[in-house]
């Protein structure tokens, strides 16, 4: 916490304001717009993977629908696609970002067409903050005039060629768990350009009531929308944004300037153009059997670190779907690792960290 929240969390006990509606729910749509870009629209919701699933709704997927979806994510990203009945359909990525592989994406692309199945959507992810090759995947989405949902659930504060990630895709949608560079404890947020999205958004995340005297429904709804007393938290969070890009990417500094110079240890490079805002700290190693000793290494000290993301299509639920793959996302599930990559760690902590996997590897 920044300290700020208690001041927005207050006002809405204050004020009476508890319902998923009120000043701090428009505030913090309206902080998060401004620091997104002007021209962008927001819906604050429950969580991000409510705004996916609503995003793929506004988007016309339905049932027996295909969508093209970034393997190697969390299983956020794919789930809402079989809440509607649709198919997912994995493609892997590339290694400069560890995101959606431009090459496969098309060949996934053609290779539905062939069989009279156009994919309703594609959902790209800017996996551990790190955008994805932004112009090139729009340009093959507008090639075959696909719309994209941008899953920037792990990317507020990066951005592309001096663009905040949340912008690129004709709809966007970003998490405040509690894990995430900032936090209303739980939530998420809708974005687009076109503001119609955001409306309906709206609509239907408030169960799609009928503009009545009475209860009337024309549609089906959800309850989705985000409360004000978590909004009042989110707007205190947004306050600090900044400050915790800066102390992920302190971090992921630290981490590169005291384990760079080891053989068994590589890091994940920021291509031309892309600035991550580090929201975890990621190391590749040579094998799984060292990435475990690294890992065996720091729980023994009651360190916790993670391996990378398992890929969906490796995940049992999704065992049976279609895939496109080169092996990148199996290769960095085997080999990576998650470091502890908190904004509030201190240099002492990170210093302890490092220490145990140089002692380790020597």
């Amino acid at each position: 916490m920044g300290g700020l929240e208690q001041e927005y969390v207050q006002q809405a006990f204050d004020t009476n304001w508890i319902a998923p509606l009120g000043p701090n729910v428009t505030g913090f749509e309206e902080d998060i717009s401004h620091y997104i870009g002007k021209d962008i629209h927001v819906t604050a919701l429950s969580s991000g993977t409510a705004a996916i699933h609503l995003g793929l709704v506004l988007l016309g997927v339905e049932q027996g629908d295909e969508v093209l979806c970034q393997s190697f994510t969390f299983s956020a990203s794919a789930n809402p696609i079989q809440y509607l009945g649709a198919e997912p359909v994995f493609v892997d990525s590339e290694p400069d970002t560890w995101n959606l592989s431009p090459e496969l994406l098309e060949e996934a692309i053609i290779d539905r067409l062939k069989y009279g199945k156009k994919p309703k959507a594609i959902i790209a992810v800017h996996l551990y903050g790190m955008p994805y090759k932004v112009e090139q995947i729009i340009a093959i989405a507008k090639k075959y005039d696909i719309p994209v949902l941008e899953d920037s659930a792990e990317a507020l504060g990066s951005s592309y060629r001096d663009i905040k990630c949340g912008s690129f895709g004709d709809i966007a949608v970003l998490s405040f768990n509690g894990n995430k560079i900032i936090t209303t404890s739980g939530g998420g947020a809708l974005l687009s350009k076109n503001k119609d999205f955001t409306k309906k958004a709206l609509f239907l995340s408030t169960q799609a009531r009928d503009n009545a005297i009475h209860y009337q429904h024309s549609e089906i709804g959800f309850n989705y929308r985000m409360s004000n007393v978590l909004a009042g938290i989110g707007r205190g969070q947004i306050r600090v944004l900044e400050d915790r890009v800066e102390a992920r990417r302190n971090n992921y500094c630290i981490y590169r300037s005291e384990l760079g110079n080891l053989d068994a240890v590589s890091f994940l490079n920021e291509p031309e153009g892309m600035y991550s805002n580090r929201w975890l700290s990621c190391i590749l190693t040579p094998s799984f059997t060292i990435r475990e000793k690294i890992r065996n290494a720091l729980m023994a000290e009651n360190i916790e670190s993670r391996p990378l993301w398992k890929p969906m299509h490796l995940q049992p639920v999704f065992s049976n779907k279609n895939a496109f793959l080169n092996g990148v996302s199996e290769d960095l599930f085997n080999k990576g690792l998650c470091l502890p990559s908190g904004s509030n760690l201190s240099n002492d902590d990170l210093e302890r960290t490092t220490n145990i996997i140089k002692r380790n590897l020597r």
